[in-house]
């Protein structure tokens, strides 16, 4: 390797480093709306460093005063080591409280910021991310700052100032002595640098594990039904170890290199109080330093030999945090959607008349493929129009794009002459109401659940939608009604009241457009049967759009779009299509005629 590729290796590794602490240091913003107080407890932080650095020098003076054998001296010396610890136990209290007070309220803000941000992300980010990825974000790399706020960064400035102030007093009682005792200190820093660098990438590491792991938690227990049906609890197991395993390999490496620091750290501190004492005799013996002097030399020289070598701990700790951040900064630095920032219209849909021209569309996560292509058609104002086709064929990609999930590549997407996104996403959104297949409740009460979709709704008009949609009665056979909680998911709801939960919280939105994704498919035919009732009375005045395995849920469609590979391959009523020798013939033929 040449001087130049060497030269240039190393200033990449700068600018990498330097780019890191920048992303780091935005954190700090967080801490400005509490500067004053933090202030407050740097002042503490600064006045208690400072009674510990008057310590050495009165011990100083206590054992020289022993020599002269004067009592008052002794006594007096005594009374300001006593004030001093006082003085010193005053200021360490406020000082902890203070940093705790700004930490715990910084953190709140971040967790509410971070949390803020995700949820506003557009779905691209969101769709390739896992949710235990995303949870361990918020949970253990904003836990792991609170150390950092809390103490490690107060204590970080402790030892840098006894270090400081502690060689000014070591100069004022012996110049020759001090220069004898700092020539020790470089090969300790050189060895901080050195092993900081690598505790850094293993704790980055250990924290992108952690998250892993997380991850297989949350999906197991979401997915615990299945787990246990396919009798995969062994397998899950098994994955979970090996994942932790992992952390545990990797924690063990970086904690071999913190062991060999600290072990190095230890004997360099008392090989140096050992050569700091011989040298110091000598000087007593030559008349250039008294007893007492270097007893307090001794002390500095502990004091600082020891907040250099826990320097090395809190750097560690430092780099481990910076490590964990970069992640958080990563969901924090994505682009949000834009919402509130649409003026070009009042953002209100009049008549749901919606208009695809020649759109094409592919997802970010697979960019080569497909999934809509050139795809033309009209929806008239209050139109129940059905979409059916094979699985893949990109007939759920249509709904996510009238709701604007997906940013449209190719053609455009109308809604009432306006292209969509003239549309303010948030005014657009509360106009779409989604029935989705596979129904996601929150795990509050039955209530709630259905106030989501408009929660300055009233109890009366709570209750309206609940009637509408074939949930009155079935809530009112639970003790505790519409306070009924629905478990995790709703899970403690069958699979047809959720569905009706998921009508009344769509009739409640009152939507000019409804999109219900195979409402009604994985449901028996008396649950069916009440859910399309319920569909029937959220229809109306709307305009619709149904996708569908079922045939028989569309059979009254105005018009029926038969979706493959992206392309509109037949169109017209069920009995047009019927007639036809089509792919809708197929299809209905392995429906109604097993």
């Amino acid at each position: 390797m040449t001087h130049n590729s060497i030269f240039a290796s190393l200033l990449i590794m700068k600018e990498k480093k330097m780019s890191t602490l920048k992303r780091a240091s935005r954190l700090f913003s967080f801490l400005k709306p509490h500067k004053l107080e933090f202030s407050i407890g740097l002042i503490f932080l600064l006045l208690s460093t400072l009674t510990s650095l008057i310590f050495p020098a009165l011990m100083g003076n206590l054992v020289d005063a022993a020599n002269e054998s004067v009592v008052n001296n002794i006594n007096q010396i005594a009374l300001w080591l006593l004030l001093l610890f006082a003085l010193q136990a005053v200021f360490s209290y406020f000082r902890i409280v203070i940093f705790v007070n700004v930490t715990e309220k910084t953190l709140a803000v971040l967790r509410q910021q971070t949390y803020a941000h995700l949820i506003m992300l557009p779905m691209p980010f969101l769709s390739k991310k896992r949710v235990g990825e995303l949870n361990s974000r918020i949970a253990a790399d904003i836990a792991l700052l609170q150390e950092t706020f809390t103490t490690d960064i107060a204590e970080f400035i402790r030892q840098v100032l006894i270090i400081i102030g502690g060689i000014i007093f070591l100069s004022v009682t012996s110049v020759k002595l001090t220069l004898f005792m700092l020539a020790l200190v470089p090969v300790m820093m050189l060895a901080a640098v050195f092993f900081g660098r690598y505790i850094k990438r293993f704790s980055k590491e250990v924290q992108q594990k952690v998250a892993e792991s997380n991850t297989i938690i949350e999906e197991t227990l979401q997915g615990i039904a299945n787990v246990k049906a396919f009798t995969n609890e062994f397998f899950e197991i098994n994955r979970y170890k090996e994942k932790t395993n992992q952390v545990k390999n990797i924690a063990q490496k970086g904690g071999r290199y913190r062991g060999a620091f600290a072990s190095f750290i230890i004997f360099c501190l008392f090989g140096s109080i050992v050569a700091v004492i011989w040298f110091g005799v000598l000087m007593i013996n030559s008349g250039q330093l008294s007893i007492g002097q270097l007893f307090t030399f001794v002390l500095y020289s502990v004091f600082i030999g020891s907040s250099v070598g826990g320097m090395a701990d809190i750097y560690s700790k430092l780099q481990k945090a910076i490590g964990s951040t970069e992640h958080l900064l990563d969901i924090l630095e994505e682009e949000k959607e834009v919402i509130g920032n649409n003026t070009n219209l009042n953002n209100e849909i009049k008549e749901g008349e919606i208009h695809f021209q020649n759109l094409s569309f592919s997802y970010p996560s697979r960019p080569n493929i497909t999934v809509i292509d050139h795809l033309s058609f009209i929806i008239k104002k209050g139109q129940f129009i059905a979409i059916v086709g094979p699985s893949g064929a990109g007939k759920t990609t249509i709904a996510s794009l009238l709701l604007g999930f997906y940013k449209i590549e190719k053609g455009q997407l109308v809604i009432d002459n306006n292209d969509i996104n003239d549309y303010d996403l948030h005014h657009l959104r509360q106009q779409i109401a989604l029935v989705p297949q596979d129904v996601i409740l929150f795990g509050g009460s039955i209530k709630e659940n259905i106030a989501y979709g408009n929660l300055q709704a009233s109890d009366k008009e709570i209750e309206q939608a609940a009637i509408n949609a074939n949930a009155y009665d079935f809530i009112n056979e639970f003790p505790e009604k519409m306070d009924t909680l629905v478990g995790e998911r709703g899970i403690q709801l069958s699979g047809g009241q959720r569905q009706r939960i998921a009508i009344a919280r769509a009739l409640l939105k009152n939507p000019k457009i409804l999109i219900m994704d195979e409402a009604t498919s994985a449901l028996d035919s008396e649950s069916e049967k009440l859910v399309q009732q319920a569909m029937g009375r959220l229809m109306i005045g709307r305009t619709t759009i149904v996708i569908a395995h079922r045939l028989s849920t569309i059979k009254k469609a105005d018009c029926i779009l038969v979706i493959d590979k992206g392309r509109i391959v037949e169109q017209g009523n069920h009995h047009e299509l019927e007639k036809k020798q089509g792919l809708y013939n197929h299809l209905s033929q392995l429906q109604f005629n097993p």
